[in-house]
């Protein structure tokens, strides 16, 4: 096992679906509201890669975020 599973549920839990589901994310979230953040498919990605990694700090490494609209539109955030 690479990760507690119960542990990255958490981490997606607290950092992805509460913060982003049914959300105005331009209003709705504090990081990208106001002009803050612009919510690009890239900084999303981005964002969600830092938050969810420091949510599970040494128990896990996140190696890639991918965003995706559809099958045609997607944005990803590497480790460096």
């Amino acid at each position: 096992m690479l990760v507690d599973l119960g542990l990255l549920d958490e981490a997606l839990r607290v950092e992805v679906r509460e913060r982003f589901d049914h959300r105005n994310i331009n209003l709705d979230v504090a990081e990208f509201a106001d002009g803050k953040l612009i919510p690009t498919g890239e900084e999303l990605a981005r964002f969600i890669f830092e938050h969810v990694q420091a949510r599970l700090g040494d128990a896990a490494t996140v190696v890639e975020v991918v965003v995706a609209e559809d099958d045609t539109l997607r944005a990803s955030f590497r480790a460096q």
